[in-house]
This record gives C-alpha cells, structure tokens and sequence, in this order.
C-alpha cells in the first residue's frame, strides 16, 4: 500500500500520520526550514510492507532513500553459490539506501521481516537539500557512520563466539523499542544465516533459552526475555 504527502505536508505536522509519527523528532526531515521547502517538489511516499515483501533487489537502479517508521527489514547478499548472507537488521528511525548517494545501484536485497511501514524519499530532492542545508547533510553522514558501525559490530558480536553468545546477542538486538523486556523473533534459517551457524544449532540453542525461560512466548514470533540473563551469556 501506498500513500503520497507532500514533503511541506509531511514536516509542518499538517498531515496527520506524520504529525502523530512517534519517530518524528529523529526522521531525516527533522529541523528543515521553511525556505528548504522550496527546493522540494517531489512528494514523500509511506508504503506498508507485509512479511517476505521485497523492497528493492541487489543490484537494482533506484532514485529513493527509505526510512522505518515501524517494523524490520533484513539486508541480505547472496554468495555466488546462490547462498542467502543476511549482513544487517535495521527497523525504526534507520535509513535505507544510503549508498544511493554514492552509487545508483543497492548494494543488498532488503526484505522485510514483519509488518512494516517506510517514508519513501526521492534522491534528487535529498541531494539537493544536503548541498544547501549543512544540518542535514551532517545527519546523513552521520547515519551513515552509524550504519557503518553496526556492520562492525555484527562481525565482533554476531559472527565470533559460541553459538549461545551470538543468539543471546542477537536477541539483545532485537528488543522492542517500545516495549524493552521483549522482542521480535526470526526464524531458525534467518538466524542461522545472520550468525553463520546452522539451522539445527539456531533451533537448538532457542529451544534450551526456552527451557532455561530466558526467553518466554507470549504471542507467535514476540517474546518476553530476561536482558539480565541474556547480558550474562554475552559476558561470559
């Protein structure tokens, strides 16, 4: 589904999606003035994505930023065995595509995970924003960065250790930003994937956080969690 709001629209609150937007302080917009708006013609878009909804491909030319309002999306490359490598997570406040701003191409499949809901942004106005407002161009490079140090720490917390660290680090991860005693959870072959361990050992090590009621089922895929005993694994 989508849905078309003026970028003025969207950013003076006078749409009412955006004004109630719980992210609104941290979207990319945020702190524009009103002689930025000139520059902009193109409307913003919000689309709603269901689970396995892909939001663009590997590879694939494009003109769009993308921000989470809600949900979560896996960023995923594919080895040239075909094998699936899922080399990120990101969900509410992140910003997708930032590589646009360097390259017309994505450099992964991004597929979302749950329900998910995006603001899609044009490039063009983006780019010409960031050339006439300093503020703006250094939340960028500072969302960037931030994505940056994210992929390092997926190589240092979720691709070394023992299986037990790297699935309580996941979990950890995962936690509702509304609700920090919870979260989401991924298949067995999306975490196995993420954390480079099997299926079966991904299966394995959720099942015995259950039975050592780490973790605790309260509606399909979303789960209470004990942080303190899952920060303990990861200490070990």
């Amino acid at each position: 589904m989508t849905k078309r709001v003026t970028i003025k629209k969207a950013w003076d609150g006078s749409n009412t999606d955006c004004l109630n937007c719980s992210l609104r302080s941290s979207v990319l917009f945020n702190g524009l003035t009103e002689k930025d708006f000139e520059l902009i013609h193109e409307p913003v878009e919000q689309l709603t994505l269901d689970p396995g909804d892909v939001l663009y491909k590997m590879g694939e030319s494009g003109h769009h930023l993308f921000t989470i309002r809600d949900g979560l999306v896996k960023l995923v490359q594919y080895l040239p065995d075909g094998a699936e490598r899922i080399v990120r997570l990101v969900k509410s406040t992140d910003v997708l595509g930032l590589e646009m701003m360097v390259n017309q191409r994505y450099e992964h499949e991004a597929v979302a995970l749950r329900h998910t809901q995006l603001c899609r942004y044009p490039m063009a106005a983006v780019t010409r924003l960031s050339q006439h407002n300093p503020v703006l161009h250094k939340d960028l490079m500072s969302r960037w960065q931030k994505a940056l140090s994210e992929s390092a720490d997926w190589l240092t917390k979720l691709s070394t250790g023992p299986a037990k660290k790297r699935v309580a680090n996941l979990l950890l991860l995962l936690i509702d930003h509304e609700n920090p005693a919870a979260c989401f959870m991924l298949s067995r072959q999306d975490i196995g994937s993420i954390l480079s361990i099997t299926t079966e050992t991904a299966s394995r090590t959720v099942s015995e956080f259950k039975r050592l009621q780490l973790i605790t089922e309260i509606e399909r895929n979303y789960f209470d969690i004990d942080v303190a005993g899952l920060q303990a694994i990861t200490a070990a």
